[in-house]
């Protein structure tokens, strides 16, 4: 019997790739903290994971000229939201450093939580596969 790891696994590979996602637009807020103009962004995680399973299940090729699916970046593409700030600031920036940076911390615990998970259930099916030696 073949093993499907979309089963195995279930939604902790797209909640990964999401919260890396999302780790990738933190990082590029607090990066341009003192860029005038720069309008922070975030990752709406409950939305953007919704989005990409679905297209993930919803999206196939059907013939060879079709275009090839993203793997569901223009999903989270399409899930960015500007942030809207506490304290606009004179220059326009709207990244808050301190909400940003929680943001980040709780993102990146959320991360290894999930990466944490993974891990165990990979250890179980190499259990499953092996007889537990």
């Amino acid at each position: 019997m073949p093993l499907n790891f979309d089963t195995a696994l279930g939604v902790h590979e797209r909640a990964l790739y999401t919260r890396a996602k999302r780790t990738e637009v933190l990082g590029a807020n607090m990066a341009n903290v003192d860029t005038p103009g720069y309008q922070a962004r975030d990752l709406d995680f409950r939305a953007a994971l919704d989005g990409a399973q679905q297209q993930n299940l919803s999206v196939s090729r059907t013939r060879s000229n079709h275009i090839q699916p993203d793997g569901g970046a223009a999903a989270l593409e399409a899930q960015l939201k500007y942030r809207v700030p506490n304290q606009p600031s004179l220059d326009g920036n709207t990244v808050e450093l301190h909400i940003e940076q929680a943001q980040f911390a709780d993102n990146a615990v959320r991360y290894q939580a999930t990466l944490t998970f993974l891990g165990s259930k990979f250890n179980g099916l190499k259990d499953a596969i092996t007889g537990g030696r």
